[in-house]
C-alpha cells in the first residue's frame, strides 16, 4: 500500500508489512505530528479481509471519507483518512494501467453498477447498461467544491469494462483506487473517486467463478465392522471354532 498526503509536501509513504502504527510516538511505523496524533494513536493490519483500521485507546478524531470511525473500520484502495487535520490518500500499490484485463463476450456481459460510498451521493446504486455518465451533461451531477466541475464515463468497450474521464479538473483528478487515470479498464471491487464522491464497481460475473473441489469418496462400509474392534472379531471366530471342535470330540466319544 502507498500512503499519499494531498496538498502537503510530505513524500509517499511506502508499507507492504502486515500492520502499520500510526501516531506521534517515535516508535510507530508512520509518524504524525504531537498536535494531529495521539501516542499510538490506530493501527491498520491486513487481514483475510482486506485492509483492517483498528483505533487504538488514544486515538481521537479519526475519520474513513469524512465519516468518523470509533473502533474498527474495513479500508480500501481510494480512500480518504484524516486524522486531526492530516490527510492521507490510501493508494494501490500498482497502477491500474498494469492490471489484467478482465474481457467478457458481449452476450456474457452481467450486471454493472457504481455503489455510492461517499459523497453526496452515498447509499445510491447507479446501474449500467451500455453507458453510465455522471457530471454536468450526465445522468447525475456531480457537485464538487469551490464550483469546480468534471464528469466520467463508464462503458463496455470490445467486452473490457472501461472508465473515462470527460471534462478535467486540475483540482479534483479522477482516480481508480487512489491513482489518478484519464482513462482505465475497471474490475470488481475497484473504487472510483472524484473529489468527495466514492463509487465502488459492482460486477459480479467479472468475477471468477470459484474453484469447486470434487467431494471424496465415500468409504464402503465393510460389514465386520459392526462387529466391533479388530481383535473382537478374531476372538469371535476363534471361539466358535474350538466349539465346533469340543462337539465333534463329544460326538465321536458317544459313538
Amino acid at each position: 500500500m502507498r500512503i499519499e498526503f494531498p496538498n502537503s509536501p510530505r513524500e509517499d509513504f511506502h508499507w507492504d508489512g502486515p500492520a502499520l502504527r500510526v501516531g506521534s510516538a517515535p516508535d510507530n511505523d508512520l509518524i504524525l505530528a504531537a498536535h494531529q496524533a495521539g501516542a499510538y494513536h490506530l493501527r491498520i493490519q491486513l487481514d483475510r479481509r482486506g485492509w483492517v483500521l483498528q483505533v487504538l485507546p488514544q486515538g481521537n478524531r479519526i475519520y474513513v471519507n469524512a465519516r468518523p470511525v470509533r473502533e474498527k473500520a474495513l479500508l480500501r484502495a481510494g480512500d480518504i483518512l484524516s486524522v486531526g487535520d492530516c490527510r492521507m490518500l490510501l493508494r494501490a500499490d500498482e497502477e491500474p494501467a498494469h492490471n489484467l484485463p478482465v474481457t467478457v463476450p458481449a452476450e456474457g456481459r452481467c450486471t454493472v453498477a457504481l455503489r455510492a460510498v461517499a459523497g453526496p451521493l452515498s447509499g445510491r446504486v447507479l446501474s449500467l447498461q451500455e453507458k453510465l455518465e455522471l457530471g454536468p451533461h450526465g445522468r447525475i451531477p456531480l457537485e464538487l467544491p469551490q464550483g469546480e466541475t468534471a464528469s466520467l464515463a463508464v462503458f463496455w468497450r470490445d467486452g473490457q469494462l472501461m472508465l473515462e474521464a470527460g471534462q478535467q479538473s486540475a483540482r479534483y483528478p479522477l482516480r481508480v483506487n487512489g491513482v489518478p487515470v484519464t482513462q482505465a479498464a475497471l474490475r470488481p471491487g475497484d473504487q472510483i473517486g472524484l473529489g468527495m464522491h466514492r463509487f465502488v464497481v459492482d460486477a459480479p460475473g467479472l468475477e471468477p467463478e470459484p474453484e469447486i473441489a470434487p467431494p471424496e469418496p465415500e468409504r464402503q462400509h465393510l460389514p465386520e465392522e459392526d462387529a466391533g474392534p479388530r481383535g473382537e472379531v478374531w476372538w469371535l471366530i476363534a471361539t466358535a471354532a474350538v466349539l465346533a471342535l469340543g462337539i465333534a470330540v463329544a460326538l465321536l466319544v458317544r459313538f
